[in-house]
């Protein structure tokens, strides 16, 4: 049974910074390291963040570009989030998912990813 349990979310004032943490039980990326972020504000759609496409490459979303990172560590099987020069319109719930369903690569894999797996979600809040 696959499980992706996301940690690392709460409230941060604007400018400051947060880590989140996804991870992973029951799945290994063999091949295919396609995995990432979205989130999701109230009243909006769910929106991509970043991602690692089956190339292995990183694409962001242009909102967090250059605030955001996303990386992983492989040995244990962790996908981290790392928001920095946090503004209130990341105010969301962040999810992660893995295994793409298809081929994602490029630039556009954050927001083209469609995963198999998600997460429950963690919360962020930036206040301003």
């Amino acid at each position: 049974q696959v499980q992706l349990q996301e940690s690392g979310g709460g409230s941060v004032q604007a400018g400051g910074s947060l880590r989140l943490s996804c991870a992973v039980a029951g799945y290994r990326p063999y091949g295919d390291p396609c995995m990432g972020w979205f989130r999701q504000a109230p009243g909006k759609e769910r929106e991509g963040v970043a991602a690692f496409g089956s190339d292995g490459r990183t694409s962001y979303a242009d909102s967090v570009k250059g605030r955001f990172t996303i990386s992983q560590a492989a040995a244990e099987n962790i996908l981290y989030l790392h928001i920095n020069s946090a503004k209130p319109e990341d105010t969301a719930m962040y999810y992660c998912g893995a295994d793409c369903q298809d081929y994602c690569g490029g630039d556009n894999c954050y927001r083209e990813a469609d995963f198999r797996y998600w997460g429950q979600g963690t919360q962020v809040t930036v206040s301003s």
